[in-house]
């Protein structure tokens, strides 16, 4: 595991220079795509970089980590919505590319399987962007996931309700109880995962996450059993971190010719 701490728009160029790089290599890439706070800086400079650069999407696919169960297909919290608005609107990424759980369908276990089979058809996701909830939750696996979960569908906590409500004008009420995920199984299956956190309120999830032990209390902790995991954070989510130090000489000394 790879821990940066930078300012945070460093970080958003940091992961935009891994997709970019991927897209060099492999044009036709699969990106698993994250919704939230914590990417949006990300998608900004991607898109900045289509505009600018040339950067192109043309041959890539998608995936998103989740999706909430019952919102209208018009809904603008709807995951699949967002992620046209932050990204796939501002890119030449085709649409029809780009796949999403489906939180509106009659057979919700089926459309989970579906989605399994769906990325496994892909030949798996290549790099995939994640953020961290306050309670240490990845995409929507909840404190008490199964670490070798697969795509299924999950109540959400309170906890998440509350972080999410600023999304829905501040009224829990409107933010959906149920959703479908990927899970930890799935999620650890990509090639490279790239996590970024911000805020003084992520700081113990970091900690965790970075060098807690490996528990379903804490989901993300299952990323320390990945082979290449970069996570991205800034001064006051790195707060807690006992080795922070350690991981600033380690990023200094980094040969210019290793990337993320």
């Amino acid at each position: 595991m790879e821990v940066v701490i930078a300012p945070g728009a460093e970080l958003a160029r940091l992961a935009a220079d891994a997709v970019e790089r991927l897209l060099a290599e492999r044009p036709d890439a699969v990106l698993g795509l994250a919704t939230g706070s914590s990417p949006l800086a990300v998608y900004d400079e991607l898109a900045h970089r289509h505009a600018e650069r040339g950067l192109s999407f043309a041959r890539a696919r998608a995936f998103l980590l989740d999706e909430y169960v019952g919102l209208p297909a018009d809904h603008p919290e709807r995951y699949r919505n967002v992620i046209d608005a932050e990204l796939v609107r501002r890119v030449d990424l085709d649409p029809a590319a780009v796949h999403a759980p489906d939180g509106l369908a009659d057979d919700l276990p089926a459309a989970c399987a579906a989605y399994e089979r769906a990325i496994a058809d892909a030949g798996g996701v290549d790099l995939q962007i994640l953020g961290i909830g306050t309670d240490g939750h990845v995409a929507f696996n909840e404190p008490g996931s199964s670490l070798v979960s697969r795509t299924r569908i999950k109540t959400l906590t309170r906890q998440t309700r509350e972080d999410n409500a600023r999304f829905f004008d501040g009224d829990l009420d409107r933010v959906p109880t149920h959703c479908l995920t990927q899970g930890l199984a799935t999620i650890s299956a990509a090639r490279h995962l790239v996590l970024l956190a911000q805020g003084r309120q992520k700081a113990e999830a970091v900690h965790q996450l970075v060098e807690g032990p490996v528990s379903a209390l804490w989901p993300a902790t299952v990323l320390q059993l990945h082979p290449r995991v970069t996570v991205l954070v800034d001064d006051a989510a790195a707060g807690r971190l006992q080795l922070a130090g350690y991981y600033r000489e380690t990023y200094a000394a980094k040969p210019a010719w290793q990337s993320l």
